[in-house]
């Protein structure tokens, strides 16, 4: 079976230096789709550059932690502070958000409000996921797969990093990676077939999920040769300042190589 790779960044429109980087990427390396971030400071930034470069496939990367609201908090007054940002303590909001019914409203019009502004960009939606991979989380798996239809969503994020391939690329920070894995396989288990019965198209696996800001040249490099048969993504953060290791992996030349070595087919999300 021919071995397909999407290789997304995460939080494109969070930074110039983000987005600088996403574009560089995309131009000179093997990165094929973006994941924009509708309410951060260089998102009108990040949507000029997507328009400029149409093979890079951009989706919606919904904020719902970490972030800032489409909505004013008049609106959602139980997600955000005064400045309109969203909670920095992830386990908190997915108790909260989960438990609390009088949240599911608010969370309904801000993930609405988010699909809305990238809507009027103008740019086809390749894919949706979630900041810190939210988009899983039960409550809002169910808005998103109750505004699908509306919004043509056809395509998400399964986040499934299998923790034994894992094992053996990398060692180290086994309590982190042995918990996301977990809770990911977990939540990933419940998603699939709801994303199965209304025809959404997803990858078999998700790498870069337990490597935590570590997607560097060495572990692309050992991960290529065990890459599973059919479509995987990898996805990163790629910066010019921050995690420039993440951008410089993505443009190495020694990677490229490899790839094409290996007959692996670089896609985006709306090729699967």
């Amino acid at each position: 079976m021919t071995r397909r790779l999407i290789v997304n960044a995460d939080d494109f429109g969070r930074s110039v230096s983000i987005n600088e980087a996403v574009i560089r990427a995309h131009r000179e390396g093997i990165l094929t789709t973006a994941s924009l971030m509708v309410n951060e400071p260089a998102f009108e930034q990040a949507v000029t550059l997507a328009r400029e470069h149409p093979r890079l496939g951009v989706g919606l990367h919904i904020t719902l932690l970490c972030g800032h609201s489409a909505l004013p908090r008049a609106k959602i007054p139980g997600l955000v502070t005064p400045e309109g940002e969203f909670t920095h303590n992830p386990a908190g909001a997915g108790f909260r958000y989960f438990f609390s019914r009088g949240l599911r409203e608010q969370l309904r019009s801000e993930v609405r409000a988010q699909l809305e502004k990238f809507r009027a960009t103008g740019l086809a939606l390749d894919h949706v996921n979630g900041h810190l991979h939210l988009h899983l989380h039960p409550t809002i798996l169910q808005i998103l797969m109750d505004l699908a239809d509306e919004f043509g969503i056809k395509r998400v994020r399964l986040t499934y990093d299998p923790f034994w391939l894992n094992a053996k690329l990398v060692s180290g920070y086994w309590g982190y990676r042995a918990l996301h894995a977990s809770v990911f396989c977990c939540l990933a288990a419940r998603a699939r077939p709801a994303l199965d019965r209304r025809g959404i198209r997803h990858t078999r696996a998700v790498f870069g999920l337990l490597q935590n800001s570590r997607v560097d040249e060495a572990y692309i490099l050992k991960l290529l040769p065990h890459l599973p048969d059919g479509d995987s993504e990898l996805y990163s953060h790629p910066s010019l300042d921050q995690f420039r290791n993440e951008f410089d992996a993505l443009i190495s030349p020694r990677v490229r190589a490899l790839i094409e070595q290996l007959g692996i087919k670089l896609i985006r999300y709306q090729e699967l």
